[in-house]
């Protein structure tokens, strides 16, 4: 947090709350600062008397990442809960959607028909959610034995990322309609690669690594389009070209798929340097 300055939004509404751009970004004054330009910018944060609210709600949505798999605090989503309260002075109430091996058609059904998903998606002041992993693990598994399908042995990897993209959109959709974007702090992540050793070792990176931009691409415009917030996972634990392996950064767990303890911190500080404004 040393050293991070305000968006040109939060220095407007610090402005209005006598805080100047001479003032003292420094650990001791950033958290107070933040708490106050969320509590004015999140609209609809009311106790219903025209007070700003302390308590938000945080529903996070995703597939294993989100549960936390093998992390010893609750994965980045436990992270991120955290972050909000230190950073914000809100008290958080989470709850955590997240459901192992989940692909992104399974969440948008979700969305789609449960009405748990959608009781709390639609009452929440936090929502995040990461997905898509799963729609090409399966995929990859097939293609490095040869069960892909094609001419090319890639057809399972073809029909991975063409399904995935208008799952995705419409995930997107579904959380814009349940819960208004200006009263409401909405944060994705795109997918890193936990194989690229083990791609490189047996030849196939550059088969697979194109499919798995191709998701990422579709993820960014998405979010781009959308004013959605993207932590850039793929870049902290792939590198800029793709090709780095984060089981040498340290950042996957012993069943080589997971972050461990340090790569979900690395996720969370993404989510946390977005900072806490809503959507515009």
């Amino acid at each position: 947090m040393r050293g991070m300055a305000p968006s040109s939004l939060a220095r407007r509404a610090l402005s209005l709350l006598g805080f100047t751009a001479a003032s003292n970004w420094s650990m001791r004054r950033w958290p107070a600062a933040v708490a106050c330009v969320c509590l004015v910018l999140l609209a609809g944060c009311s106790n219903g008397t025209g007070s700003p609210a302390t308590h938000w709600q945080y529903t996070a949505l995703g597939d294993s990442l989100a549960v936390g798999v093998l992390d010893s605090q609750g994965g980045y989503v436990k992270r991120y809960e955290n972050y909000i309260t230190t950073d914000t002075g809100v008290t958080v109430s989470l709850t955590n959607l997240g459901v192992n091996g989940a692909h992104s058609g399974d969440l948008l059904k979700s969305l789609q028909d449960d009405p748990n998903y959608r009781s709390h998606v639609s009452s929440s002041q936090v929502v995040t959610w990461d997905i898509g992993g799963d729609d090409l693990l399966h995929a990859i598994n097939l293609f490095r034995h040869n069960q892909c399908g094609g001419a090319d042995n890639q057809d399972c990897l073809r029909l991975a990322v063409t399904s995935f993209m208008p799952n995705w959109d419409a995930i997107v959709q579904q959380i814009l309609a349940l819960r208004d974007k200006n009263q409401t702090i909405i944060r994705t992540m795109d997918i890193y690669n936990p194989f690229v050793a083990k791609l490189m070792v047996d030849g196939t990176f550059s088969a697979v690594e194109p499919y798995l931009d191709l998701e990422n691409q579709h993820i960014a415009a998405s979010a781009k389009a959308n004013g959605i917030p993207m932590a850039q996972v793929h870049l902290a634990f792939n590198g800029p070209n793709g090709d780095l392996d984060p089981v040498a950064k340290g950042l996957i767990t012993v069943d080589g798929v997971h972050p461990n303890d340090q790569g979900h911190k690395v996720i969370a500080d993404a989510f946390r340097a977005w900072g806490y404004a809503p959507l515009k």
